[in-house]
């Protein structure tokens, strides 16, 4: 996860049928219940609308959206009661129209090495799964953008649990506040925003749902997490991974500005067909345009492939050629990842001799080819393995075989 993929950022969960980009109404997120409204998720501009439209007086407005953007994404406070730069009087009013709220963390589990996997609940009792990755010189979260997944690809778990729906900017950004929560982040009464070391240095859309079935809401979310006057991370420090909806590609660049990955994992159409089922729609040539077009690609700004070391699957020597030869002209690294397993899973890891040739001869080609370190192996939250908590305790191994297309 992270603003240039390293080894051992997750993969996107995710991916693939071929659904139209255009959302049908199953997918659009649902209409939120009648009352305070959320404050957290509003771009500046909407928070703009909705203060004057419950009293502000617009020549305040602009002054008073500063004043608690910064309460909300500086210092983390969730009540109006703590914003002592605002009258008593202006912080009731508040209080009666708006709330400021998160996802609720229902539980935590903590790998071995350090990985943190957080199950959140979201509106309508939905819940998806975060996780936090601590490096030495950095903190990586791997965030979800959807209930579930409309996408099918083989290799992942996420896939195998139905779509619910799109999550609202407010419960994707959330999910980062909560990991600050979790990991006492928020800077102290007194303290600047970069006194201490940041825990939390990099997202990753790479957790449940493709980020580009929910553009809007992903993009006013990163937004929100690049504002300067709040969380405050660099778009280099963000990655957006996509399975290859190719009309929302060149977007990403335009009107987020973040890095991006691909889930690629296969050299022919054939092969991508059964792994990543998108390809039916955009196939290899077609997203491989796309990516050339980007407008962001650059030798400082390489388009990340993310590619699943499956056993006698898409890991020969052959296999290795064709893809140095398919990207060629691209400036891009490519993210070589052991194939993590889940119950019912219809692939095998690669042999690790059979990963390190892979490796050698993309290296030789001229390409960074690093493999991911698998993490957090032991709580189910590494790449491909995630999956609601809920979802995966109502259903028996051999439900969950059968839907893998193994029973």
């Amino acid at each position: 996860m992270e603003a240039h993929l390293t080894p051992f950022e997750p993969t996107r969960e995710t991916m693939t049928q071929t659904a139209p980009i255009t959302q049908d109404v199953m997918t659009i997120p649902r209409k939120q219940a009648e009352g305070p409204i959320n404050l957290v998720g509003l771009t500046r501009e909407r928070m703009r609308e909705a203060l004057i439209a419950h009293g502000t007086p617009e020549k305040q407005a602009k002054m008073r959206v500063n004043q608690i953007w910064q309460w909300i994404y500086q210092w983390g406070v969730r009540d109006f009661d703590s914003m002592t730069n605002l009258s008593k009087t202006y912080r009731k009013e508040l209080a009666g129209h708006f709330v400021i709220e998160i996802p609720e963390m229902v539980s935590k589990q903590v790998s071995a090495d350090g990985t943190r996997k957080y199950l959140a609940r979201i509106a309508g009792g939905h819940e998806v799964e975060v996780v936090y990755i601590p490096e030495t010189d950095r903190g990586t979260l791997c965030i979800s953008s959807q209930v579930g997944c409309t996408l099918t690809c083989s290799f992942c778990h996420t896939g195998t649990q139905k779509l619910v729906r799109n999550l609202h900017a407010g419960e994707i950004i959330g999910q980062v506040m909560m990991a600050r929560d979790d990991l006492g982040e928020w800077p102290r009464p007194g303290e600047g925003a970069g006194e201490r070391p940041r825990l939390l240095s990099n997202i990753v859309l790479m957790g449940m749902g493709e980020p580009l079935y929910n553009f809007d809401n992903v993009r006013d979310a990163m937004k929100i997490a690049m504002d300067g006057e709040g969380i405050s991370l660099s778009r280099r420090r963000i990655t957006l991974s996509t399975s290859g909806v190719v009309p929302e590609i060149a977007k990403t660049a335009e009107e987020i500005g973040c890095m991006l990955a691909v889930s690629f994992h296969a050299t022919t159409d054939a092969v991508r067909d059964k792994l990543v089922p998108i390809n039916k729609k955009w196939n290899i040539a077609t997203l491989l345009d796309a990516l050339r077009a980007y407008p962001k690609a650059s030798n400082s700004e390489r388009i990340t492939f993310e590619y699943v070391m499956l056993k006698d699957v898409n890991d020969s020597d052959e296999d290795a050629r064709r893809l140095v030869q398919l990207i060629k002209g691209i400036p891009a690294k490519i993210n070589l990842i052991p194939f993590n397993e889940w119950p019912g899973a219809p692939h095998e890891r690669s042999d690790w001799d059979r990963i390190q040739a892979f490796a050698d001869i993309v290296y030789k080609a001229g390409y960074a080819s690093p493999i991911r370190t698998p993490r957090g192996e032991d709580i189910m939250a590494a790449c491909g393995q995630l999956k609601s908590a809920t979802e995966r305790a109502r259903k028996s191994r051999r439900q969950i075989e059968s839907e893998a297309g193994l029973g």
